[in-house]
């Protein structure tokens, strides 16, 4: 009976409507999430270890329950990391910690070479000021253009990212990164705020 009442249940979760714009929340970051692209609308957070030691061994990203997401087929053959938006290494205090970064709602189709160029050199800055200043929060917002790349697996593959840097004396810094691979440091990505 048990089997009969899940296999009915399926197709209605199969026919579920396809969200624009989901929140979601956990113990480290917040955000939005459009089931319709399979990619962040946006991600909140405020570093809480720049300093951490615990180790990422073994770890992967793992889909959720409740949101429909990429997945790792997105990611095969093609020049697109798991870009973590809250960064692993901002949040390795604990590997309960640590794995929390791990989600699909916490990860974009990122150029390989921005993911490990210009955009990992400022995540190396944030935690830089933030062992030096106090908390940092962080938000990334995605750009998606009207010609952005879609995958033949369905997700879309944003076009660029902003990132707001804002300080404990509430002043802030923006940067606008290009999702292709960079031609600059990630200093000069840095864009006025408005």
């Amino acid at each position: 009976m048990k089997k009969f009442v899940l296999l009915l249940l399926l197709p209605l979760f199969a026919f579920a409507p396809v969200r624009e714009k989901v929140y979601f929340k956990n113990n480290i970051y917040q955000g939005y999430y459009s089931e319709k692209l399979e990619q962040p609308l946006e991600v909140q957070y405020t570093v809480m270890c720049p300093n951490g030691t615990a180790k990422r061994t073994g770890m992967d990203f793992f889909i959720n329950d409740s949101i429909h997401t990429s997945d790792n087929n997105d990611y095969a053959n093609n020049v697109y990391d798991k870009g973590h938006c809250a960064p692993a290494a901002d949040f390795n205090c604990t590997r309960e910690m640590l794995l929390s970064t791990f989600s699909y709602l916490n990860c974009v189709l990122q150029h390989q070479d921005l993911n490990r160029g210009a955009w990992v050199g400022l995540e190396s800055q944030i935690r830089e000021w933030a062992d030096e200043l106090g908390d940092i929060n962080v938000e990334i917002y995605l750009e998606f253009n009207l010609d952005h790349i879609i995958l033949e697996s369905g997700a879309h593959v944003p076009s660029a990212f902003f990132k707001f840097v804002i300080f404990p004396d509430n002043t802030k810094k923006c940067y606008y990164f290009p999702n292709i691979s960079p031609d600059k440091p990630w200093q000069e990505y840095e864009i006025e705020c408005d």
